[in-house]
């Protein structure tokens, strides 16, 4: 499960890493981190799919936000008991009857 995070992990902070770093033009002097080369990436991506370049990065984050969906529910199919456990684990302590409660509030000074 761990490489199955990893492949999906690794991926989406190096695209965000790289998009975030050449939008503001921090490029700590490698040349695909520039604002000139992130322009002419989407550029290159636009003309191949044949829509506008600005059109581009929204695409990609929805993208990466369903595949996230995705991850997570397979992790959380993964470890369903685990956090059902979890959950009734954390239920059981809010889950007082009414007479007990009423009787902790009796005694209450």
């Amino acid at each position: 499960m761990k490489w199955f995070l990893l492949a999906w992990l690794i991926p989406v902070v190096l695209l965000g890493g790289w998009y975030g770093l050449s939008y503001h033009d921090i490029h700590f002097g490698f040349v695909m981190l520039t604002r000139r080369a992130h322009d002419l990436v989407f550029e290159i991506y636009g003309n191949i799919l044949g829509i506008p370049p600005q059109d581009i990065p929204p695409l990609v984050i929805k993208a990466v936000f369903v595949d996230s969906l995705i991850v997570l529910g397979i992790v959380g199919f993964r470890y369903r008991k685990g956090i059902g456990s979890w959950i009734r684990e954390k239920r059981s302590g809010y889950a007082e009857s009414p007479a007990e409660s009423e009787e902790s509030l009796s005694k209450a000074p």
